[in-house]
């Protein structure tokens, strides 16, 4: 089955205004919720490599290199800069001696949760402010996001 041919064309009409209605508003809410930080020491990225972290478990900086997207020597430099914030620490990896294994503290457990909380509440503030059947529709909508946020 060939999904290009079956796919809409998202370029034209109420399709594509839906797309670009969709990413601004995803951009523009995730905007708002980075600023809903506990420690403004810590940058967005080196924010999203502690959830990863959090989420996936302890991992080489190449795995994590993988998982955020950037290049391997940017990811060397942002562990470090965690490292020295307390935040994760390195192990020696079980197999393979030449590397190492990123795992998180319980600073980064106590901080990732704290900032959490701090983002789930103002994202409540928000949802406050939805009628009912938009709120239904946030709540049925949330899976298809968090799919497309991990495609």
């Amino acid at each position: 089955m060939s999904y290009a041919k079956d796919m809409p064309d998202l370029s034209h009409g109420d399709d594509a205004a839906a797309v670009n209605s969709l990413r601004s508003a995803v951009m523009r809410l995730s905007r708002r919720l980075k600023h809903q930080r506990v420690d403004e020491s810590l940058s967005p990225t080196e924010m999203s490599v502690l959830g990863t972290l959090s989420n996936c478990g302890s991992a080489t900086p190449g795995e994590l290199a993988r998982k955020e997207h950037v290049q391997p020597p940017s990811m060397t430099r942002i562990v470090a800069l965690l490292e020295a914030k307390g935040l994760v620490g390195l192990e020696p990896h079980p197999e393979d001696r030449r590397q190492k294994v990123v795992t998180q503290t319980e600073q980064a457990v106590v901080m990732l949760e704290e900032s959490r909380r701090k983002r789930n509440a103002f994202l409540a503030t928000l949802v406050e402010t939805l009628d009912e059947d938009e709120w239904a529709k946030l709540r049925a909508a949330a899976p298809v996001l968090e799919k497309l946020a991990h495609l």
